[in-house]
């Protein structure tokens, strides 16, 4: 694979000249882009641009011949939308679709690393860091970002290539999604991957 340089806009305080960098292009990571998650079921959403700003990233990984990684969520929740029976709902929208080419790794949880051959797919292919987006932040998204961060990988997470949903806890308070979205990116930030955009990312591509 042609090498790349990433560099993140995050700099350690302490040493003012070290850049976080990466020397190979991150692995695409692209969470259960599936038509389900437009059912109200699951309730107002933030981030309306989130699928366009996924298949921008997507089209760019594809010219750099990067590695793009599909997960596809099969709930065996009867009444989710995305069960695994509901034909329709698991399929993935029109916007983000994987080439036959490229690897999808079906799931029934929210993690990407369980119960798929994920982890062994990156350590075969020797892929050591990578960028999430998809769907939902709140669930598989935060999750596979958990993960991912917890088994060593170097993890960089899209906030405006994901979306979250709003949910009412349990003292029966609600949350809207864009408080939902912020507050699992506060959580995540440094401590399991490095937040950035869109466009932080794609303006910083540069042939080694």
């Amino acid at each position: 694979m042609e090498k790349y340089l990433l560099k993140s806009i995050f700099q350690n305080n302490l040493e003012d000249s070290v850049m976080n960098n990466l020397r190979e292009l991150p692995a695409l990571l692209i969470l259960d882009v599936q038509k389900g998650f437009d059912d109200p079921y699951w309730g107002k959403r933030n981030n309306p641009q989130a699928e366009e700003n996924m298949a921008r990233l997507l089209v760019e990984w594809r010219n750099l011949h990067g590695h793009v990684i599909f997960s596809q969520h099969l709930s065996v929740q009867p009444g989710s939308p995305l069960h695994f029976k509901n034909k329709l709902g698991t399929e993935f929208k029109e916007i983000i679709q994987p080439r036959e080419s490229e690897v999808v790794f079906p799931k029934n949880v929210n993690s990407a690393f369980i119960g798929t051959g994920l982890e062994m797919y990156l350590q075969e292919q020797r892929i050591k860091s990578v960028l999430i987006t998809g769907l939902s932040t709140q669930h598989c998204v935060s999750t596979t970002t958990r993960m991912s961060g917890n088994l060593g990988y170097q993890t960089f997470l899209v906030s405006d290539a994901i979306a979250a949903f709003e949910i009412t806890d349990h003292k029966a308070v609600h949350h809207s999604a864009e408080e939902i979205h912020e507050h699992e990116l506060a959580m995540l930030q440094n401590e399991f991957a490095t937040i950035m955009t869109t466009e932080e990312v794609l303006s910083q591509l540069q042939v080694s």
